[in-house]
């Protein structure tokens, strides 16, 4: 099989959709011979913020010379992006070996998700390597994700708000209890800044499973700015750290990191000083804040739920506080399932253009469908269905001085990657 058949056949699977629970995964993984047993596992569900955390909790453990396995979905433009062996993405060729050997052992049960084929690909591939630890992002939710089968040496919750409601709940209780589902028994559990309901939630599935609990805020604390910001907590302290990634927001993933890596040392893995200064300040992580071009500054981030987009706004009024008289033009682009009114709402005092735009998905709004939404919010929106012409003409509206940012989804902000990188857009990414 090459490489660009084996692709092929992923995609193929999403005709699947997506299905909550274990059974699938745990049979292939089976017939695998366990990969995901022959490493350390750290295990990082969230609303938001997951992604972020698990890049600077594998940068900080590579710094300490473990050879380190990332997991991460969704991809950006390369499928490859999903699962990387000390920051290197998977090579084509064993992408291709990799499914052909997982087709080998499925026999005729019934098809795998698109999603359990990859993570059973990720942790295979991880096991082949012969990584020492292996960083895993949840995918949707945590009880019944197909992650969901690592036996973690500690995990985290890193944020919950309404997201992916059809499959989780349509309250905060529910989508907590959901995400709780990654706590195993005796495995210390860190999160974030929760709410009090959800919190509540966090912390009574961990005193089920004897879990200890550390919760930002209280067990241990970040403060500063991420050029300079000080982490205390959890028995130690750290001064002037520092993470190229941009947003307050990334302080608490940043600290969420360090107390992921800290409670881990209790099953073996040592993480020194040192190696969580230099980790965190040599964190990659794409499509978060990602300034991709100068005047004007052209940003990218994947936000595309109402918390999310609160974090994105607090950045947008940083700039314009630091650049008086600047303006900001958003290219917006969501799925049809996201809850525009509300994302647009927490944006509108720190936007002065509008331009809806669609990523090349299926499930993604067309442009049409998102005016008919926002209208009344910003009658004066612009719309350009193809992504790439969404930003030439948002440059029309603003100076070498002022901000496009592109937002709303993170298959739009992949669609602009790769046309600016000369790519072809590919329709499946899910």
């Amino acid at each position: 099989m090459i490489y660009s058949s084996a692709v092929e056949y992923l995609y193929g699977l999403q005709k699947h959709g997506i299905k909550l629970g274990l059974a699938g995964i745990r049979t292939i993984l089976s017939r695998l011979d366990h990969p995901e047993r022959r490493y350390w596992s750290i295990h990082i569900a969230g609303t938001n913020g997951k992604g972020s955390t698990a890049a600077m909790a594998a940068s900080m453990l590579m710094a300490a010379d473990y050879r380190v396995g990332l997991y991460t979905s969704p991809h950006l433009v390369d499928f490859r992006e999903r699962m990387r062996v000390d920051g290197a993405m998977i090579p084509e060729r064993l992408v291709a070996d990799l499914v052909a050997r997982i087709k080998g052992v499925m026999g005729t049960d019934p098809p795998l998700t698109f999603f359990e084929f990859t993570t059973a690909l990720a942790f295979q591939y991880f096991a082949d390597a012969q990584v020492d630890v292996a960083v895993v992002e949840v995918g949707m939710g945590g009880r019944f994700d197909a992650t969901n089968v690592v036996e973690p040496v500690a995990t985290a919750v890193t944020t919950i708000s309404m997201d992916h409601e059809d499959y989780l709940g349509h309250t905060i209780e529910q989508i907590a209890f959901e995400k709780a589902g990654i706590i195993k028994p005796g495995i210390p559990v860190i999160s974030g800044r929760l709410n009090a309901e959800a919190a509540d939630i966090i912390q009574e599935a961990a005193k089920r499973q004897a879990a200890p609990f550390h919760r930002l805020g209280s067990g241990f604390d970040v403060q500063g700015e991420t050029a300079a910001f000080d982490y205390s907590g959890l028995g130690t302290s750290h001064h002037g750290l520092s993470c190229p990634l941009l947003g307050r927001h990334q302080l608490d993933n940043a600290a969420c990191a360090i107390a992921l890596v800290q409670v881990a040392e209790r099953s073996g893995l040592r993480v020194p000083a040192a190696a969580i200064r230099n980790g965190l300040g040599s964190t990659q992580w794409e499509g978060r804040l990602e300034v991709v071009d100068r005047n004007p500054t052209v940003v990218l981030d994947g936000a595309h739920n109402p918390e999310a987009a609160g974090v994105l706004a607090a950045f947008l009024a940083d700039f314009r506080a630091s650049h008086p008289g600047s303006r900001v033009a958003l290219v917006l682009g969501m799925m049809r399932d996201k809850a525009h009114r509300a994302f647009l709402q927490t944006l509108l005092p720190s936007i002065d253009e509008l331009i809806v735009t669609q990523a090349a998905i299926p499930r993604a709004a067309s442009v049409l469908e998102l005016r008919e939404s926002l209208v009344d919010l910003m009658p004066s929106m612009q719309m350009a269905a193809n992504p790439g012409d969404a930003l030439s003409l948002a440059r029309r509206f603003v100076r070498p001085v002022d901000l496009i940012c592109v937002a709303g989804s993170l298959m739009l902000v992949g669609d602009l990657k790769a046309l600016l990188r000369g790519w072809t857009l590919s329709p499946v990414r899910g």
